[in-house]
């Protein structure tokens, strides 16, 4: 995922990895001291002694395939006035993940935050400020539509989960029953899709997570959430249909994978255990 923020009237690409870490781009950074080659001010500073030293013990931190050896190597030819380091000799010696360089015109060098913040330092310490200052905003309206996203989902779940208890008191809960019986059926419903969604009883999953309060919806991702909230509209039909409920179970476990394969792209069986009433 690619976006941007403006510093001092020059756009900085931002990407977040697979693994949500973000890498700023250092080739638009080094405009703010070369617009026509900034790939030379990178250059400029990648090989100098400290910031070898620097992106070296990040990548002994971080990096579990960081070759040592190779790093030595770069860092005793470093101060010799003919020696120049460029990212892509960097990375193919070392090994490197915290810098990051593509060609083509969308390309460039890119480092991983705690590094492109180093750089930022080496620019200019007002430019410095200003990066961290808009890299926060960023990362706030982020986590601010990340939650509202999860509350919407979590509210039409709630408004579905409506539906279902609707189409159970009209087709599965006897009549004159008691109404402690008729919140065992309703949580005996509830735990169907519980099963077919998250391979577990509500019960059991608050036995494995005793120091966690709320129950397992609350703890689902917004996909899981959004499933639920299908599955929960899927299973108020199937239940009009006459239905048995295993072979509701049987059908929503189904849909399950298939609208989590879906939205995640990826194999999902393990996470998603087929099961029995």
């Amino acid at each position: 995922m690619s976006k941007s923020i403006i510093i001092k009237d020059i756009e900085v690409k931002i990407r977040t990895a697979k693994d949500n870490n973000d890498y700023i781009c250092l080739t638009d950074m080094a405009k703010l001291k070369n617009k026509d080659e900034p790939r030379f001010v990178v250059q400029k500073w990648l090989s100098a002694r400290y910031t070898i030293q620097f992106i070296g013990i990040w990548e002994e931190m971080y990096n579990p395939i960081f070759n040592r050896t190779e790093f030595g190597t770069v860092r005793n030819e470093a101060g010799v006035p003919s020696f120049m380091l460029s990212p892509e000799r960097w990375i193919n010696l070392t090994n490197a993940i915290g810098i990051r360089s593509s060609a083509g015109r969308y390309g460039g060098t890119y480092a991983h935050k705690d590094i492109a913040f180093e750089f930022a330092t080496w620019l200019s310490p007002e430019f410095k400020l200003y990066l961290i200052k808009e890299f926060q905003r960023l990362k706030e309206d982020e986590n601010r539509r990340l939650s509202l996203d999860w509350n919407i989902k979590r509210t039409l779940t709630k408004l579905n989960y409506k539906i279902h208890t609707d189409a159970i008191k009209e087709h599965i809960i006897p009549a004159l029953i008691t109404k402690e019986q008729e919140s065992f059926i309703y949580a005996d419903e509830a735990d169907v899709l519980n099963v077919a969604l998250f391979g577990k009883i509500a019960k059991h999953w608050r036995d494995e997570n005793k120091g966690k309060e709320g129950n397992v919806r609350d703890y689902a991702s917004i996909e899981q959430l959004l499933v639920l909230a299908n599955m929960e509209s899927v299973n108020a039909e199937f239940i009009r249909m006459g239905m048995t409920q295993g072979e509701r179970l049987r059908k929503l476990n189904e849909t399950a994978i298939i609208q989590m394969k879906s939205l995640l792209g990826m194999n999902v069986e393990k996470r998603l255990k087929t099961a029995s009433v």
